[in-house]
C-alpha cells in the first residue's frame, strides 16, 4: 500500500482561476452574445420548406439526417447534408428547404414550452431531421469584430474531411441527437456554444472578413489584446504602434483596413460595450464603471455612453435591469 506523503508545508498554495477576459474573440462573444436559445429538433419530411426573415441574432443549424438547400437572400443555393454545420451570423433572411418543396413555411418565435419531442414539418417523404437555434445580440447590435464575417459560414461533413475540431463537436452534437437522455437540451445548447467559437475561430481568412484578418495579423491581434486586457489604460496610436512594433502611421492603417475602423475609434466602442455589460451584470456605482473603462469623471464617460449606446447609463441600467 503506498505511503501518504508528508506535507511540505501547510501554507496553502494559490491557484489562480484562468479567467477568460481579455482575450479578443472571448471578450466579444461574452459581451455581445446573450445565451443561446436553442429550437427543438426539427423532423422534415419531403416536400418541405421554412422560410426565416432578418432578425438580430445569429443562426444556427446542424443537419442530423437527410438533405436540404439553403438559400440565403443574396447568394446562390447550397446543398446541405448529414452532418454540415450552418452559421448564419447577421441573421440575414433565409430559406432551408428540399428540393420537391413548392410551399415555404414562415418561422417565427413561439412561447418556451415544456413539451417534448421534435417539430413535425412537411409531407409523407423522405425524412431530413435538423436541429436549429440562435444566439442573440444584445441590444440588436452586432460588435464590429463580426460585422464583416460572410453572410452564411459552412462546415461541411462532404467533400473532403471535415476539421477534425468540428468533426469531434458534431460527432458528440449527432449522438446526443439521436439518443437524448436527462439534459439534452442544455447539452446541445453548451455544444452548440463551442461549435459557434470553432467556427469564428478558425473562419478561413479572405479578404473583407474583419474577424479573420484581425486575428491573423499579428499586430493587429496583437493590439487588440491589449485594448482589450487593459481597456482602462489612456491609450494613443502612437503608444499602441509601439508596443506592436509598428510605425505610428503603418498601424493605424494596418488597424482599420483588418477591423474595419481606426485603433481609437474601436477603443471607444469596447469601452462602451464593455459599460454596458458592467451596468447590466453588477452592482457598482456609475463612477465605479466609468473608472473601470478608462474615465476619469462621470460627465464625461455619461456623455460617451449616450452617444454610443443612445441613452444614458442610468437609463440603460434601469431598463437592462
Amino acid at each position: 500500500m503506498p505511503r501518504r506523503p508528508n506535507l511540505v508545508s501547510k501554507t496553502p498554495e494559490r491557484l489562480d482561476l484562468q479567467d477568460p477576459r481579455g482575450d479578443v474573440l472571448a471578450d466579444v462573444l461574452s459581451v455581445s452574445l446573450l445565451p443561446n436559445a436553442l429550437f427543438k429538433c426539427i423532423e422534415a419530411r419531403s416536400p418541405w420548406g421554412l422560410r426565416v426573415p432578418t432578425r438580430d441574432r445569429a443562426v444556427f443549424y446542424l443537419i442530423a439526417r437527410g438533405h436540404a438547400l439553403l438559400e440565403v437572400d443574396g447568394e446562390p443555393p447550397r446543398s446541405l447534408s448529414t452532418g454540415d454545420v450552418v452559421f448564419i451570423p447577421h441573421g440575414t433572411a433565409h430559406t432551408l428547404r428540399d428540393e420537391a418543396a413548392r410551399q415555404l413555411f414562415l418561422v417565427h418565435d413561439g412561447p418556451s414550452c415544456a413539451a417534448t419531442g421534435p417539430a413535425r414539418i412537411g409531407g409523407d417523404g423522405a425524412l431530413t431531421t435538423l436541429l436549429a437555434g440562435f444566439f442573440a445580440y444584445t441590444g440588436g447590435v452586432r460588435p464590429i469584430l463580426l460585422a464583416r464575417v460572410p453572410q452564411a459560414v459552412v462546415v461541411s461533413a462532404s467533400g473532403g474531411a471535415p476539421p477534425p475540431w468540428s468533426a469531434a463537436t458534431v460527432d458528440l452534437m449527432l449522438a446526443e441527437i439521436a439518443s437524448p437522455g436527462p439534459a439534452s437540451t442544455l447539452v446541445l445548447q453548451r455544444l452548440a456554444d463551442v461549435l459557434f467559437v470553432q467556427v469564428l475561430r478558425y473562419l478561413p481568412t479572405h479578404k473583407g472578413c474583419g474577424l479573420a484578418e484581425a486575428l491573423s495579423d499579428p499586430p493587429v491581434h496583437r493590439a487588440l489584446n491589449l485594448m482589450h486586457t487593459r481597456v482602462n489604460e489612456p491609450w494613443t496610436v502612437a503608444k499602441l504602434a509601439a508596443l506592436v512594433g509598428l510605425s505610428r502611421s503603418g498601424f493605424a492603417q494596418r488597424f482599420t483596413q483588418a477591423v474595419g475602423e481606426p485603433p481609437l475609434q474601436y477603443l471607444a466602442r469596447w469601452r462602451m460595450s464593455r459599460a454596458a455589460e458592467l451596468l447590466r451584470e453588477t452592482d457598482d456605482t456609475i463612477a465605479q464603471i466609468a473608472e473601470r473603462v478608462g474615465y476619469e469623471s462621470v460627465p464625461s464617460f455619461s456623455k460617451a455612453f449616450k452617444r454610443w449606446q443612445g441613452r444614458s447609463p442610468t437609463h440603460h441600467r434601469a431598463i437592462q435591469g
